[in-house]
């Protein structure tokens, strides 16, 4: 049996994010993914007029005449949230935690799929696989998908994105939505990335903290790799020590950016000092623009 003080927090983001999907989001997520998927109906002749591209050549081979797929708008969708819980993810500097904003987006975005009878399945990742939820419908469903974010205690630190991405390419065949919400500290999943972006329609949303782009000036502080567990102290103090920070910080945002522009792949950026709704306010417009 769940905590109290668990169940509470279920709730609190259950009406938090229910009333930002009834009042804002249900819209923007209907005119960005409903209708945007085709699946396989039948097959038909030819008649003139007909895409070419759109011929079944193993059906024309054997009748003898050209024939045609025919297709219709999928009545719903399937979206995979896939979620990077490593240790990295318990830190934030400003009110919430990254893993915490985590599971609010993760929210929203599975109560405004819900609203549009669309099922929502769940990949929780470490450096291994830790959780895996199938994708279902329904109000219930959803809230044990948000309950296994809260309360689910990791057995891994570190973070492995290419061995998530290769397990959902394993037990999710039909193409989705897939959200990726980490802080992308990981290296080595770029190949990964491309191959499951080709059957799948892959959305980053990144989570970073201001103190992990650029340190204050507070002297010397002892930091701690929360995935490894190494530890450091350094002067904070020194100008060109903090300049190096933010400039391999600037490097490593930059190098992200350039890879998931190379494969199409959408980013959401989302800071822990600033609110996450108008990030993805902004993603749903770019997506509702670039469809028309």
């Amino acid at each position: 049996m769940l905590p109290k003080e668990i169940l509470k927090k279920i709730r609190r983001i259950e009406i938090r994010t229910n009333n930002l999907v009834n009042s804002v989001f249900c819209g923007e997520y209907q005119s960005v993914f409903k209708g945007r998927g085709m699946e396989f109906s039948e097959v038909r002749e030819y008649q003139q007029g007909d895409d070419i591209r759109t011929i079944d050549w193993n059906v024309t081979a054997r009748m003898g005449h050209p024939f045609v797929k025919k297709f219709v708008e999928e009545r719903e969708l399937t979206v995979m949230l896939l979620v990077d819980v490593s240790s990295s993810g318990e830190f934030g500097t400003v009110k919430q935690m990254k893993g915490e904003i985590a599971v609010e987006i993760c929210a929203l975005l599975a109560f405004s799929a819900i609203k549009n009878n669309d099922r929502v399945g769940l990949i929780i990742f470490t450096d291994k696989i830790e959780k895996f939820i199938p994708p279902k419908k329904g109000r219930k469903h959803v809230l044990r998908v948000i309950r296994e974010l809260l309360y689910f205690k990791p057995e891994g630190n570190q973070t492995d994105i290419s061995a998530a991405l290769a397990y959902l390419r394993n037990v999710v065949n039909r193409r989705s939505v897939v959200f990726l919400v980490s802080d992308f500290m990981a290296k080595g999943y770029e190949k990964a990335l491309k191959v499951a972006h080709h059957r799948h329609d892959i959305i980053a949303i990144t989570i970073t903290d201001p103190r992990e782009m650029e340190l204050p000036k507070l002297g010397f502080i002892q930091l701690e790799d929360a995935e490894t567990g190494e530890e450091i102290l350094i002067d904070t103090s020194d100008p060109e020590l903090r300049r190096s920070f933010l400039g391999i910080s600037s490097r490593e945002k930059e190098e992200r950016d350039r890879l998931f522009r190379s494969i199409n792949v959408d980013q959401i950026d989302i800071t822990t000092d600033k609110s996450y709704i108008m990030p993805l306010m902004q993603f749903f417009r770019m997506r509702a623009n670039k469809f028309r």
